[in-house]
């Protein structure tokens, strides 16, 4: 059976479930309002927000070169083309602490490819803040990259509205892959000013990210916050939610010039990855 941890402060209230290292609901106690979408973790991706590791979202062919070698990424349970966004989402995470306002978490994986780590998640509640904090050591002998990022579903209504600024775009491809990169931005995936978009699939990654999103309600604002310039937005037609992804790397980006944002690390060395989702009235 799996453990629930409930944290709660004077402004935010959220479960935590073990598996996965999710979060199954975040609501707003001061605005009587959910930030994120509410899930009971029945399945991968039952929930409001879970941990992106070691890689975030897709490698076409699900495999990259590395050196002078050819790395071919383990299957997933949750797609049978795809290591989809690592495992950790997959994953039992073990309780290292709990408090009324924090917890933190541990996992261990190893992998035939390369990946070989122990991962830390912090989940602190700060006032109106969540802060997230995710860290990650490699353990193996060989040098492995690494990267990855949050998966966040913030709940959406028709009178809500979404804006950040990005200066460009990857359209998305075949296989959820995404196409060429575009300075030009159709208006349903431009949010340099508010506006709801289209209540239509949209699965897209852009670059040049300030680090700030904000999702505006009628009665309340959800700032999310990361430094990284990369941000993953992906929303479904009918369903009462967006998702606002910070990642430390571009989809794809092991088969890109330079794999952007990656890290490479060697035995000992720590990959750190920081988010803040702050609730205003």
């Amino acid at each position: 059976m799996v453990d629930i941890i409930n944290l709660e402060n004077a402004h935010l209230r959220m479960r935590v479930s073990p598996q996965g290292g999710t979060i199954l609901s975040l609501d707003s106690l001061s605005c009587g309002l959910p930030v994120l979408r509410s899930g009971e973790g029945r399945s991968p991706g039952d929930c409001g927000l879970f941990p992106m590791l070691p890689v975030a979202n897709r490698v076409a062919g699900n495999a990259f070169r590395l050196q002078d070698r050819e790395v071919q990424l383990p299957p997933s349970s949750a797609d049978s083309h795809f290591f989809l966004h690592g495992d950790g989402w997959l994953t039992r995470w073990d309780i290292l602490e709990r408090a009324e306002d924090y917890c933190l978490l541990q996992m261990r994986q190893r992998h035939p490819c390369g990946f070989d780590y122990c991962a830390e998640l912090r989940y602190a509640l700060r006032g109106s803040t969540l802060e997230i904090t995710l860290n990650l050591t490699h353990l193996g002998d060989e040098p492995m990259l690494y990267g990855g990022g949050i998966h966040p579903f913030f709940a959406l209504t028709p009178q809500s509205q979404i804006d950040f600024s990005a200066s460009g775009y990857w359209p998305e491809g075949e296989q959820h892959l995404p196409c060429d990169w575009t300075d030009i931005l159709p208006p349903e995936a431009d949010f340099h000013f508010p506006q709801f978009g289209k209540d239509e699939w949209l699965n897209v990654g852009y670059s040049g990210w300030s680090g700030v999103a904000r999702l505006r309600h009628p009665t309340m604002t959800v700032t999310l916050s990361a430094p990284t310039p990369w941000l993953m937005l992906f929303r479904m037609a009918g369903e009462p939610f967006v998702c606002l992804e910070p990642q430390s790397h571009p989809v794809n980006a092991h088969h890109m010039p330079g794999q952007p944002g990656l890290v490479m690390l060697a035995k000992g060395e720590r990959w750190r990855f920081t988010t803040r989702i702050m609730v205003n009235h």
